[in-house]
């Protein structure tokens, strides 16, 4: 007769039905490291550790997007568009020589920003993890800018996008005179709408 399991397991395994090949085993959510090299563009996000709202404080922004426009140049990328909102950075980076890397710079980035925030707070910065998606040829960086820049009236912060002080670029793209009327939705929502063709 086979030992019965721990109380912890046996609940993890009926969670998912008996088809865990590993209890504890993580997701692995990066594609191989070679694929985050060069001149190309993506799109970030990075969450504030159990979602706090540390970004709602005007100087903890100001802050946070200064950090930014230090280390991007630093590892040889830029910056289309970037946006503060209080839990969250969005941003999309372009790298501008064939050797710049976005793993080491958003994790630099997390790194010096982290360590400077427990420092002075003593609470962690950001969650563990971030997402990234590498622009295809056929996605539109102008459409990846603008939903990025208008996150906070989505989330009914501001009316338009340029009322709000968290939002910009680095490249001289901010403020834009309209919006396209291109749409772009990052692939997460894209598949929990049944897909979104661009």
């Amino acid at each position: 007769m086979p030992e019965p399991q721990p109380r912890r397991y046996r609940a993890l395994q009926s969670r998912y039905n008996g088809r865990m090949t590993a209890p504890f085993r993580r997701k692995r959510i990066r594609l191989v490291s070679e694929n985050y090299l060069g001149k190309k563009s993506y799109f970030v996000t990075m969450c504030v550790d159990r979602r706090r709202r540390d970004f709602e404080d005007t100087r903890a922004a100001r802050w946070i997007i200064e950090r930014l426009r230090r280390i991007v140049a630093q590892h040889a990328f830029t910056v289309d568009a970037y946006c503060v909102m209080p839990d969250h950075v969005h941003v999309l980076a372009r790298g501008t020589r064939d050797g710049s890397d976005l793993l080491e710079l958003v994790s630099d980035f997390k790194r010096r920003a982290a360590e400077t925030w427990l420092a002075r707070f003593g609470t962690r910065l950001w969650q563990g993890r971030y997402y990234d998606h590498i622009l295809r040829p056929r996605e539109n960086a102008i459409a990846v800018c603008w939903y990025i820049w208008l996150n906070p009236v989505r989330k009914g912060i501001c009316a338009d996008p340029r009322e709000y002080p968290f939002c910009g670029s680095f490249t001289g793209l901010w403020p834009p005179k309209e919006t396209p009327a291109l749409r772009w939705d990052p692939p997460w929502k894209q598949r929990r709408s049944g897909g979104f063709d661009l």
